[in-house]
């Protein structure tokens, strides 16, 4: 009896040590999670906050796990994503800069739509929820979203009051209008400002953005939203004036231009600059390292120009869906995009940054916890891309391979404010040189 009790004892203890072989060896496929690769382009405080969205999903549940990875600025994240795809070597979400939107929507065989995407996951998913400004822009005209809104933002005019009270301006009273802002910077001239105004995003701001606060068209067909075979038009009249207000600006000492895209950003909040237009964006940067009284503000708008000011529109990125994954991790980035649509991830992300809520929800959460009333301007950026309903003119910009109009424009334009250039033939050139850009595109996707 006594050995058959040994022998039970001995065959239990063998089993359990089985047992906790084989728990050992299910282990890891038991709890493996799915890796989500992210690349995206935000760094500094901005960065932060994409790493904070990524720790906070994975701590919410246990199955995937998003690995968010710095690629450099926009064109070099583009850059290493074609470079990357041919080879399998693509992460499963990309950020693309606002102005690729119509490249990547071409590239078919790349790209999975975000509405098919939460389709086949059987995740919630509801486009009327988004902030039409925003949402409308990654849309076709059928009502499918090809991209996730992230990070938009739009621009605003940004005031040193300090500057202002120096200069014996209101610093509570910044230019409504370019005459307004005219006046303002002779002033802060006069007064001994070195930097009196710069701008970040000179395309994004000065043509883009410019002509839909004004109703006017950057091109044809709405701006591209309603097909590709386009021109651009931004060399009108009215166009032409405020380029050679900006150039007779830089030539008094009153503009220093700062670089094309957001240079400008750190000579306000170091307290160099006293105005800069900038994206809104720039918040983040402001609240935490300007030393001085200040305020972010609509932008400026020419009188004169019939329907002015109408809505601003959105910069920023979008994510991006990359194929050739498994069905398995596009449940997993399905659950991640819900996950950011929630009111409160975009409330804080919104907060945080300085980027706009993509969610009405996520709006009024904000409004409604007092934070607009602390920190006065932060509802602005919302506030005037909202401002009016949109037109064909305002709705947005989505040209062929406007990367690279883009660059062609910058140069116009610093031919222009360097005075090697007058307004009128910089934009002529503009427009010439960027319609090549938009026949190559439209040749390549018929």
């Amino acid at each position: 009896m006594a050995h058959r009790i040994g022998s039970n004892r001995l065959f239990a203890s063998l089993l359990a040590a089985f047992g906790l072989v084989l728990a050992t060896l299910a282990a890891p496929a038991a709890w493996a999670q799915t890796e989500i690769q992210w690349w995206h382009s935000l760094s500094g405080p901005l960065g932060e906050k994409v790493n904070d969205l990524a720790n906070k999903f994975n701590a919410s549940q246990k199955v995937y796990k998003v690995v968010p990875t710095y690629k450099g600025n926009y064109i070099e994240s583009m850059t290493a994503l074609l470079a990357g795809f041919p080879k399998g070597e693509a992460p499963h979400i990309v950020q693309v800069l606002e102005v690729g939107t119509a490249s990547m929507m071409a590239s078919k065989n790349m790209i999975v739509p975000v509405s098919k995407l939460m389709k086949d996951a059987n995740e919630p998913f509801n486009t009327n929820l988004y902030i039409p400004a925003v949402g409308g822009y990654y849309m076709d005209d059928k009502g499918t979203m090809y991209s996730f809104p992230f990070n938009s933002s739009t621009p605003l005019l940004y005031v040193n009051k300090d500057a202002f009270k120096k200069a014996g301006l209101d610093p509570n009273s910044p230019p409504k209008t370019w005459k307004e802002f005219v006046a303002a910077a002779t002033k802060l001239k006069a007064s001994g400002s070195q930097c009196v105004y710069s701008t970040s995003w000179p395309s994004w701001i000065h043509v883009e953005n410019f002509s839909a606060w004004h109703n006017v068209p950057m091109g044809t067909k709405d701006n591209g939203m309603a097909g590709t075979d386009t021109q651009f038009t931004f060399n009108s009249p009215l166009h032409v004036h405020h380029v050679e207000m900006l150039a007779d600006l830089a030539k008094k000492g009153m503009f220093s231009y700062a670089g094309r895209t957001s240079q400008a950003d750190a000579k306000f909040s170091s307290g160099e600059c006293a105005m800069i237009t900038a994206s809104s964006s720039a918040l983040a940067g402001v609240r935490r390292n300007a030393k001085f009284d200040w305020s972010a503000n609509f932008l400026p708008y020419h009188q004169e120009a019939a329907g002015a000011p109408r809505n601003s529109i959105i910069g920023g990125a979008s994510l991006w869906v990359i194929s050739g994954k498994t069905n398995n991790s596009y449940k997993g980035v399905a659950q991640f995009f819900s996950f950011l649509s929630r009111p409160d991830i975009q409330a804080d992300f919104h907060q945080g940054t300085g980027y706009m809520p993509i969610t009405t929800a996520a709006y009024d959460a904000t409004r409604m916890a007092g934070f607009y009333d602390k920190n006065p301007g932060s509802d602005t950026p919302v506030r005037q891309i909202s401002n009016r309903r949109p037109t064909s003119n305002s709705k947005g910009v989505r040209f062929g391979n406007l990367v690279e109009g883009r660059e062609v424009i910058e140069d116009e334009l610093e031919q222009a404010f360097a005075g090697k250039k007058t307004a009128k033939a910089a934009l002529d050139s503009a427009v010439a040189r960027g319609n090549e850009i938009l026949r190559k595109f439209k040749a390549a996707n018929p």
